[in-house]
C-alpha cells in the first residue's frame, strides 16, 4: 500500500530539500519579494520623475521589457545549453540577477521617456539570461519523487513574498519616497542575489552530466 503523502509545515520552512533548491527558492523569494516593493507604483512614478511622462509612457516601458526578454530567452537558453556543465549556467544566474539587482538604481539618474526605455531594455537583456540558467539549474537537481512539491513551493513562496510586498511598496513610496524605496529594493534584491552563492560548490559538471 503506498504511503500517503501530505505537505508539513517544514516544506515551507524549505527543510526537506536539497541546498541547490532551497538556496534558489531563498533567491527568488527575496529578489522577486524586492522587485514587488515597486511593481504597483511603478506607473505612479513615471508619471512623477520622467519629463512627459503618463500612462502611454508607462505601457511602452513595460512593453520594452517585456519584448526584449522573450525575444532573447531562446537564444539565451540555446547558449546555455550548448555548453556542457552547470558552470555556464551559474555564471549567467550569478551576474545576470546581479544586474537585474542593480539596474533599478538607474531609475533615480533618468529624467526622459528615451532614457527611461534604454533603462528597461537592459533590464530585458540581464534578465533573459537570467531566466533560462535559473530554470536550467533547478530542473536537474530537483530532488526525484518531489518535483510537483517543490515547484509548488517555490510559486506559493515567490507569490507570498510578491503579494507581501506589493502592500508595502506602497505603504513606503507614501513614507520614504520613491527615491528611498528604490534604494531599498536594490539592496533587498542585493542580498536575494547573494544567496545563489553557495550553489557553485554543488554544481554538475559535465562528465556528471554525460553520465
Amino acid at each position: 500500500m503506498p504511503a500517503k503523502r501530505s505537505v508539513h509545515i517544514r516544506e515551507y520552512l524549505l527543510k526537506n530539500m536539497n541546498l541547490v533548491i532551497r538556496c534558489l527558492i531563498l533567491s527568488d523569494v527575496i529578489w522577486i519579494g524586492a522587485l514587488g516593493l515597486l511593481g504597483p507604483i511603478f506607473a505612479l512614478f513615471i508619471v512623477d520623475f520622467i519629463e512627459g511622462g503618463n500612462a502611454a509612457v508607462a505601457g511602452a516601458a513595460a512593453s520594452i521589457f517585456l519584448v526584449t526578454k522573450s525575444v532573447l530567452q531562446i537564444p539565451a537558453a540555446a547558449i546555455i545549453d550548448r555548453v556542457c556543465g552547470e558552470d555556464d549556467d551559474f555564471q549567467f544566474i550569478f551576474f545576470g540577477s546581479l544586474a537585474g539587482a542593480i539596474i533599478p538604481i538607474l531609475y533615480l539618474f533618468i529624467h526622459t521617456p528615451l532614457q527611461l526605455y534604454a533603462v528597461q531594455f537592459l533590464y530585458g537583456v540581464a534578465l533573459a539570461f537570467t531566466f533560462p540558467s535559473y530554470m536550467a539549474i533547478f530542473t536537474r537537481h530537483i530532488d526525484k519523487t518531489r518535483e510537483g512539491t517543490e515547484w509548488g513551493i517555490y510559486f506559493t513562496l515567490v507569490d507570498f513574498s510578491s503579494a507581501i510586498a506589493a502592500s508595502l511598496g506602497g505603504i513606503f513610496a507614501t513614507t520614504i519616497g520613491y527615491k528611498s524605496l528604490i534604494v531599498v529594493v536594490v539592496t533587498v534584491s542585493l542580498l536575494g542575489v547573494f544567496f545563489l552563492y553557495p550553489i557553485r560548490t554543488k554544481l554538475f559538471r559535465c562528465k556528471n552530466l554525460a553520465a
